[in-house]
């Protein structure tokens, strides 16, 4: 399975009454749809997987399986310790999901070795393609990155660590081997707000990337996803300017933002996803106003782009 381009992680919506909200995820998927990602990553880090009860988890998927209907895949999380992770793994089979993003094992620090295991224990649980995920204490080094292949379900890496040597040491290990897989294996970059390091990643072997933003600002996300395909670095370098590096700046006032912004990105769009589950704080005013005033900005300098193209014969 092939998941070149932009990928979409769609947020959980929550009623005032503490449910997921069934109908505005829909909306919102069907919305994310619309944008044209390469493949829907639902029930993941920015669906606050780790907030979900079982039945809230199989309701997700299900209703973004329903809203795809077939005409991308859809991925679901699955995660903590290995037999919740393999009854999450067989809740999203059950669900009619395509494949699994298996988050971090649970508090467990172990060896590069022991991730491999656990990878392989939950990856028999279900027969779905797997992507591993790999950041806080699931680190891959280059020979458990080897050892993922003779996986035959485990399809990819995605990375949130952003440690671009260690990756590219990884990537290259795969490419250059004589696995009959090598050549297959997927690599994702899946750091928050992508997009920032999005050319760095490319020129490591790894093109495709998870965008937050996609989920609430997807009209920004989708034309710098197209400038960075074209290599249109005129239109790239100002959309990080005016607003992916302050919003950067913003994420990182606190912790827990790279979930809470989006979804007060979305709230401010007209979408009712609710509040985000402890222990994730929502934003107070001043920091949605200071989202909402980034917005702006972000959709000033995109129009400013699109109404003043580069002239032809003229380097962008």
């Amino acid at each position: 399975m092939r998941l070149h381009g932009l990928l979409s992680f769609p947020l959980t919506p929550f009623t005032a009454a503490d449910t997921v909200d069934a109908a505005v995820l829909a909306e919102h998927v069907s919305q994310q749809i619309a944008a044209g990602p390469a493949a829907l990553f639902v029930a993941c880090g920015t669906g606050e997987f780790t907030a979900l009860g079982m039945d809230e988890y199989r309701t997700v998927v299900r209703t973004a399986v329903r809203e795809a209907a077939g005409r991308l895949p859809v991925f679901a999380g699955a995660g903590g310790g290995p037999r919740t992770a393999r009854e999450f793994a067989r809740a999203a089979a059950e669900a009619g999901a395509d494949g699994l993003l298996l988050l971090p094992p649970y508090l467990v620090t172990s060896t590069p070795a022991g991730l491999v295991r656990h990878i392989a224990y939950v990856a028999q649980a279900s027969g779905l393609p797997l992507v591993v995920y790999q950041r806080a204490n699931a680190v891959l080094d280059p020979a458990a990155a080897l050892a993922l292949l003779d996986l035959p379900t485990v399809i990819g890496i995605k990375d949130g660590r952003g440690d671009v040597d260690a990756m590219t040491r990884l990537v290259t290990t795969i490419r250059a081997s004589s696995h009959p897989r090598a050549a297959d294996m997927v690599f994702l970059n899946g750091l928050p707000t992508a997009e920032v390091t999005a050319a760095a990643y490319r020129a490591i072997g790894v093109p495709s990337y998870s965008s937050a933003a996609l989920s609430f600002v997807p009209d920004l996300a989708v034309a710098f996803h197209r400038a960075y395909e074209a290599g249109d670095d005129r239109v790239t370098r100002t959309l990080l300017s005016e607003f992916y590096l302050p919003l950067v700046a913003l994420r990182e006032r606190v912790a827990g933002y790279a979930v809470a912004l989006p979804k007060a990105g979305a709230r401010l769009g007209g979408l009712a996803v609710g509040p985000v589950r402890p222990p994730l704080t929502d934003l107070p005013p001043e920091h949605v106003e200071h989202l909402a005033a980034l917005i702006r900005d972000g959709r000033a300098a995109l129009r400013r782009l699109q109404d003043s193209p580069v002239a032809p014969g003229v380097a962008a």
